[in-house]
């Protein structure tokens, strides 16, 4: 009897899903950087309302970012932040909106949180994380030179404990890149949520258990705002 190609394929995905493999990142997902392109327009929509002043320090990146949008300028006082985070990003929809979300507003610092959904829902390649942050900082440094950065290492989360071990992975990179750069910042953003016994603390998200509740945000802010106040400070 022939079997349908389309049955083939479910049982083939069911077995690789079964022994805890996963198909490759292409095969799941795609990457379209232009899927916030209206998040991107409303943004500049606000700026012609609103201009932002230059010289702050730009908060982007995913929906850790994104949630706490309005509560950033507030968290982080007195230091004078832009806001714009947009979640479900990746490290790549970064990088496609660099000019639109950071460099044009000539900010004298910018902060990024990505690497969540990246190996979280993406499953994008290690080294392919890595290389889009690089580029990421590369272009800072020839169009904003005296601009510093600032990149967050991945949280911890109840739903994506599974892909933990990859988070970590990323995040020495990021590390990595921090410490042979003098305009990269690095921030733990992991040992905040952990209990003493490295596990992740289970009282800080809300129902999804990756986005963090009114607890986890106000860690969140306090960790950020430990990290920028003792070079962005004398800025103000």
């Amino acid at each position: 009897m022939k079997i349908p190609v389309h049955q083939i394929m479910t049982r083939t995905v069911f077995i690789l899903l079964t022994l805890g493999l996963t198909l490759p990142a292409s095969a799941q997902r795609e990457i379209d950087p232009t899927r916030f392109e209206q998040s991107i327009v409303s943004f500049e929509s606000q700026d012609k309302v609103s201009p932002p002043p230059q010289g702050a320090i730009v908060l982007t990146g995913s929906s850790s970012i994104a949630r706490w949008n309005n509560k950033a300028a507030q968290a982080l006082a007195p230091l004078t932040v832009i806001a714009r985070g947009f979640g479900g990003s990746v490290m790549e929809d970064v990088l496609y909106y660099l000019d639109r979300v950071a460099i044009n507003y000539k900010p004298r610092a910018i902060l990024i949180y990505e690497g969540d959904n990246d190996t979280g829902l993406y499953s994008v390649p290690e080294d392919k994380i890595l290389s889009q942050f690089e580029e990421i900082v590369a272009r800072v440094h020839s169009e904003l030179p005296d601009t510093r950065i600032y990149v967050m290492s991945v949280k911890p989360s109840v739903a994506r404990q599974a892909v933990w071990s990859a988070a970590q992975r990323v995040s020495a990179s990021f590390k990595a890149v921090a410490d042979r750069d003098s305009q990269v910042y690095y921030i733990d953003a992991a040992s905040p949520f952990l209990q003493s016994d490295g596990t992740v603390m289970t009282d800080i998200f809300v129902e999804d258990g990756l986005h963090l509740n009114d607890k986890g945000n106000q860690i969140w802010g306090q960790l950020i705002k430990a990290a920028l106040m003792p070079v962005e400070a004398s800025f103000e």
